[in-house]
């Protein structure tokens, strides 16, 4: 598992090249595979804060034209995750163990998801829920997914160790 300061390192290191963004966004697939299947191409990473974008095309569409729920909820979680991955402290990890979603209107065009996390404090494993919102074009919401996410240490500092 990548740390959240080694995911930054790495995106201001791509992300000021021409075409690096795309890079960062295929590095991402190459770690988690399953989420490579969507092309969500990472806008901007910050501690705690994460905007992907999604371009609608056939692959990620279900027979009725808009984008497949499964696809906006794989978006959600992989912005989630990734504002909660650049939060995390150095002997920190994440894992995903419940995920819901709010469908609010068909998705269609380009979307933009977006994910702030504030961390509770790391003295014991901690579940923290973690909200993405996924926006159309013109600004409309068209999902929200939530995700909790476990979340302990590593082997790190503190007295907590898997």
């Amino acid at each position: 598992m990548i740390s959240g300061s080694r995911l930054l390192e790495r995106w201001e290191a791509c992300r000021r090249w021409p075409g690096g963004k795309w890079l960062f966004s295929r590095l991402i697939g190459l770690m988690v595979p399953y989420s490579a299947s969507i092309r969500g191409r990472v806008e901007e990473l910050g501690p705690g804060y994460a905007r992907l974008s999604l371009r609608e095309r056939r692959a990620i569409r279900q027979h009725l034209g808009s984008v497949h729920a499964v696809a906006l909820v794989n978006l959600g979680e992989l912005t989630s995750g990734l504002a909660m991955t650049a939060a995390l402290p150095e002997g920190a990890r994440a894992i995903v163990l419940r995920i819901s979603a709010e469908y609010v209107k068909k998705a269609r065009g380009l979307l933009t998801a977006e994910s702030t996390v504030r961390l509770p404090g790391l003295e014991a494993p901690v579940e923290h829920p973690v909200q993405a919102e996924i926006r159309n074009a013109a600004g409309e919401p068209v999902c929200r997914v939530a995700a909790v996410w476990r979340i302990d240490r590593t082997g790190g500092p503190g007295p907590h160790r898997s």
